[in-house]
């Protein structure tokens, strides 16, 4: 007998869209007598449903199941019936996220005639529209003088504060989905009449938070970017609280003592966690008291840190001699505890580098890592939880040498750069390798909100990617400069709501570049002095780190060979020059504490 398929034109592309968390049915169109099983594929990839925890295909009518939708499902799906590929239906699946945001500061006290700002952070798809209540009621800029929204409402200024000003300042930010609300306070009081509790609170609560820790040779400084400010100089011969030794303890041999640091993780804004390769130990600092509590004895020349918020664990690569031939993985748990720390050995071997996916607003939780080593043309999978070896994404017919690795949540990619050729796109959903990135090359950046894909290429080619709302990687443009990019971070536009600048360092130059990721537009901060150089940064490729200060943070901090710089994000211009701090490659922020 004869089997013939049909397919009515108007389902031949049908478009879902569906709020995460929900479950949705993808039903194949095609019909006829005596039809072959159906085959659905995801991104092109045949989906094979063994090995699928959220997707099956356990109906009569061969339809797709998919339990609980996440951002990470975002993508084209396609059907056919067996044999007959030529014939076939795409469902193309949107996600939209019901708004989450941040408020900063949470409270704030100034004295009437200076300017206040409030700030809030809204992230959804599609993306929020923000708006203001003051103690209840609508804020209406245009019956003010004093007072403004920038930014699409997620900043709402105020020049010139007045005690009426005082108040519960509600952002409330909505989309087709959701909505969601915080409050920010504020209190107008002259300095006469300055509350104790607020005395207390300035005392004990500022002095603290916002500021940048540099990990240099002559010990540790804590910066404060506003003011350019040291708050703080932790000496290589102060001790650390528990064993009483010295936080860099004298080489013999050596005339003046210094420190050698790699890595450093913040911790919850509790603790910083630091490598000393020569001490074959991991460093603890408590934040509030800003003093090395203690130290952890790891396996030899510790160079990379990482926290794994999800499990509250602090992941720890050592190389066991200089070169790299016995490198281990291990893990610090319970990390914000302040119990006594104690550490894992995992059971994966010949371990050059590994990745661990960040946490966002809208990603609180992540349960996969990767293991690679660039002499091995394979990814391992890792269960971060279990601290065991999934399965292995076999790179062969690629060519390609993993280096490093990067991931959106937006369509569940990660990016993986190969030592020579294209990157690759390996799809989360169902681990099997996507095939190239186009012909982009080089280490891959994502910037914190999944949407933006920045690709930095030796020979000083910047690409940057958008991701669409139905997880596609769209090319936006490819920027030629001459910098040998060293490092890249993000900061969040003061001028535009969900927008980022990118800034990157040079390997050799001594120029910093930025540029505004949704236009393309380029600025170049220039002699920022030389970078520290490859051959006394053994530990990275990055011989140049840019630091950011978070979410709302507008400063951004880079190191020189003898000195450190501190960029304006917001006026994209440089703050200060930090002199007398050598080889200060090693910096973490801290936030509200």
């Amino acid at each position: 007998e004869v089997v013939r398929l049909s397919l009515p034109e108007d389902q031949r592309v049908t478009v879902t869209t569906i709020t995460v968390g929900l479950s949705t049915v993808l039903t194949c169109g095609i019909r006829g007598a005596l039809r072959p099983p159906i085959i659905w594929k995801r991104n092109g990839v045949v989906l094979n449903f063994l090995d699928l925890e959220d997707i099956n295909d356990f109906g009569e009518d061969d339809s797709l199941y998919i339990t609980k939708v996440t951002t990470v499902h975002m993508g084209n799906y396609t059907c056919h019936a067996y044999g007959y590929e030529e014939l076939y239906q795409t469902h193309i699946l949107q996600v939209n996220v019901p708004p989450v945001i941040r408020v900063y500061p949470e409270t704030q006290a100034q004295e009437p005639g200076v300017a206040a700002s409030l700030r809030c952070h809204a992230e959804g798809i599609p993306n929020p529209r923000i708006s203001w209540l003051k103690n209840g009621l609508d804020v209406l800029p245009r019956l003010s003088k004093q007072l403004s929204l920038l930014a699409n409402g997620s900043e709402l200024h105020i020049s010139s504060v007045r005690y009426e000003d005082t108040g519960a300042y509600t952002c409330i930010a909505k989309n087709e989905v959701g909505v969601d609300e915080d409050i920010s306070s504020l209190f107008i009081e002259d300095s006469a009449r300055k509350t104790l509790a607020n005395i207390l609170w300035r005392e004990e609560g500022l002095s603290v938070g916002n500021m940048f820790y540099v990990f240099s040779d002559d010990g540790i400084t804590v910066l404060q970017p506003n003011e350019c400010e040291i708050r703080r100089h932790i000496r290589p011969e102060e001790r650390i609280f528990t064993s009483y030794e010295e936080i860099c303890p004298r080489v013999e041999g050596e005339g003046t003592q210094s420190c050698l640091w790699a890595s450093a993780v913040n911790v919850r804004d509790k603790y910083i966690y630091v490598t000393q390769p020569k001490q074959n130990r991991v460093m603890i600092i408590d934040i509030q008291t800003q003093k090395a509590i203690q130290s952890v004895d790891v396996d030899p020349i510790p160079t990379k840190l990482h926290y794994d918020k999800s499990h509250d664990q602090v992941w720890v690569l050592s190389w066991g001699d200089m070169r790299k031939s016995s490198p281990t993985l291990q893990v610090i748990p319970e990390a914000s505890t302040g119990e006594e720390p104690r550490v894992i050995h995992t059971p994966f071997e010949g371990v050059e580098d590994f990745f661990i996916p960040p946490t966002n607003l809208i990603i609180n939780h992540v349960r996969f890592g990767f293991v690679f080593n660039s002499s091995k043309p394979a990814v391992h999978k890792i269960d971060l939880e279990t601290l065991t070896h999934l399965k292995t994404i076999n790179l062969r017919p690629h060519g390609c040498a993993p280096l490093a690795m990067a991931y959106t949540h937006l369509g569940g990619y990660y990016v993986l750069q190969c030592r020579r050729g294209p990157q690759l796109l390996l799809d989360s959903v169902t681990d099997t390798v996507l095939g190239p990135n186009g012909r982009v090359s080089g280490v891959p950046h994502v910037s914190p909100d999944g949407r933006y894909l920045v690709s930095a290429r030796d020979g000083g080619t910047v690409t940057v990617q958008a991701l669409t709302v139905r997880g596609e990687i769209r090319l936006m443009y490819d920027l030629q400069t001459d910098l040998q990019v060293s490092d890249v971070t993000f900061q969040p536009s003061f001028t535009e709501g969900n927008q980022y600048y990118v800034y990157a360092t040079s390997h050799l130059q001594t120029d910093v570049l930025c540029v505004e990721l949704s236009t393309g537009r380029m600025n170049v901060l220039k002699n920022l002095k030389d970078p520290i150089t490859s051959k006394d940064w053994p530990w990275s490729s990055y011989n140049r780190i840019v630091k950011d200060s978070g979410l709302f943070g507008q400063y951004l901090i880079t190191p020189a060979k003898e000195s450190l710089f501190v960029i304006n994000g917001r006026q994209n211009t440089l703050r200060c020059e930090v002199s007398g701090v050598r080889r200060g490659n090693t910096v973490v922020w801290v936030g509200e504490v």
